[in-house]
């Protein structure tokens, strides 16, 4: 887990013509996202936040050794959908039976007939999580994250349990 990385937040549309930013924040408490620095983006750039007001963040970049506020609408504009990572190390240990989502993603996925492929990705689109799952064969399979389909995640044997909703077409 030392080079993994979970999403914590995305930049938004700017918010008026100071260089303010709209921030959607994935943290229980949304404040708690600003106490991640430095996060980073996709390239590796470090970003540091400071609450104005909820959801409405000043933002700074770090180039050149220090840290630069943004002071106008043009340059928050090209931070618009920039995402928001933090080390995994950085976060700390869920309780027992609880997992970062990101923790799932390489698992082996284990079904009725024995392995079905690997975890690839997590989506959640707002209207329920469901889990990537490349298969052998090169297709892939989607399933709903609940309890039903997925009765068993277990990270230190590498491994989830499905019981998919339906019989996958070839």
């Amino acid at each position: 887990m030392p080079n993994k990385r979970v999403l914590l937040g995305i930049i938004g549309r700017p918010h008026g013509v100071h260089g303010l930013v709209r921030v959607q924040s994935f943290t229980s408490d949304p404040e708690d996202l600003a106490r991640y620095s430095p996060l980073e983006d996709d390239k590796g750039q470090a970003f540091r936040l400071a609450w104005q007001r909820p959801g409405i963040a000043e933002v700074s970049v770090y180039n050149a050794g220090t840290w630069q506020p943004v002071r106008d609408r043009t340059t928050a504009a090209r931070l618009t959908h920039t995402r928001l990572y933090v080390a995994r190390s950085a976060l700390p240990e869920p309780e027992a039976d609880e997992f970062y989502l990101a923790d799932l993603i390489g698992l082996r996925a284990i079904g009725p007939e024995g392995e079905l492929g690997t975890v690839t990705a997590v989506h959640d689109y707002g209207g329920g999580v469901s889990l990537e799952i490349a298969r052998a064969d090169g297709k892939v399979l989607l399933v709903p994250f609940t309890r039903s389909a997925v009765p068993e995640v277990n990270l230190a044997h590498g491994r989830i349990v499905v019981e998919p909703p339906m019989e996958v077409a070839p």
